[in-house]
Formats: structure tokens, sequence, C-alpha cells
């Protein structure tokens, strides 16, 4: 069965994104680097450090879904049609946006979390589910359905902002020790969710 694993970038004080959705300075480490990343978007390319373009280079080549939400889909307006990394997307929806077939080649909607999950398993086979925005992530954690947290640290005080974990409803919950990576404007840290015996 696919793992799920929640991968995004936060300040040292836990926001994702300032209050209007904008990530601001904690996305620098994607466009500094001496490395260019090219995408499955023509319109997205990033620059990293030799080591956190290996990392994501390994990453996104094992990623066979994505899951989000509807409001990170209207941001971005569908990602112009093609997410970044390349994988069919599943977008937790109480309606489908107008124009948008309910199962495309790129998009999916599903109209709760555990049918979110359900249908990006069954599309990512044995591959990674990327669970992506702080909504998902904290529902999936709720829900005991979590794997892998990949935080990734960006060298930032925000102050204020949205928080990537809130609202949780068994906390604590206890994670591995983290598997640690240092790059050019990040440090990349990735902790196993506890399972069983010595969880919260």
């Amino acid at each position: 069965m696919s793992t799920l694993i929640a991968d995004m970038t936060m300040s040292v004080d836990g926001f994702v994104a300032f209050k209007n959705d904008d990530p601001g300075p904690i996305f620098e480490w994607y466009t500094t680097g001496p490395v260019e990343i090219e995408t499955a978007n023509p319109g997205v390319t990033l620059r990293t450090d030799a080591k956190s373009a290996e990392d994501l280079r390994e990453m996104t080549s094992q990623v066979g879904a994505l899951l989000t939400g509807r409001r990170c889909f209207d941001i971005t307006d569908g990602w112009g049609g093609r997410h970044p990394v390349g994988c069919p997307v599943v977008v937790v929806s109480h309606s489908i946006p107008e124009g948008w077939p309910e199962h495309g080649e790129w998009f999916h909607f599903a109209g709760s979390i555990e049918a979110g999950v359900a249908l990006a398993r069954e599309l990512a086979g044995d591959r990674i589910v990327a669970v992506a925005t702080p909504s998902m992530t904290q529902q999936c954690l709720n829900l005991g359905l979590l794997d892998v947290l990949r935080v990734n640290i960006a060298p930032v005080l925000l102050g204020d902002g949205i928080p990537w974990f809130a609202n949780l409803e068994d906390a604590p919950l206890l994670l591995e020790d983290p598997e640690v990576e240092t790059g050019l404007r990040v440090t990349h840290l990735t902790y196993r969710v506890r399972r069983g015996e010595g969880a919260a």
C-alpha cells in the first residue's frame, strides 16, 4: 500500500505562509541555489543547492498522487492544468469547479478526506501519496492515516500567519527521531509518525 507523506516548508515559528497565503521568504530556498530543476509544469523551474536538488528529484520521482484541498487548488488556479510534480492530483472539495470534470487526466475530485485518500492511494498504487496543505495534513493526522512528515525548515520567523500544525484532536502525537539533511536556506527533517505502543 502507498505511503502518505506530508511535505511542506515551514518557518522556524511554525507557519507555512502569511495570512494572505503568500509564502514569502520561506520559499527562498526554491530559487536561490546554483542547480536548476525542471518540473512537469513548463512554467515552474526551481533552483536549489545540489543536495536539496537530489532530494527533491528523488522524492518527486516516487510520488504517484498528490492530495490537496479546494482552497489551494483555487489559489493556484489548478497549477495551470498540470502540477509541477507531474502526477495525478486529488482535490478534496464539496463541489467541482466549473469547467472541470470530476475525473480527468491530471485532476480528480473527492467529496471527503476519506474518499480523497482512498482515491489517491488507488491512483498511486505502491508509490507515495504526497499530502499538501495544512488542512489536509491535520485531517490525515487526526484520522491516523499519515505515515511520514517531511518538514523543510526555512531560517525565518514570520511572526504570524497560517500554521501547519493546528486543530490536532489527539495531541500530543509522538514522532520517531528525525532524519536530518541541511541545504542552502533550508533544513530538511523527515519524521515517521509513531504507531502502536508508545504512541500518544
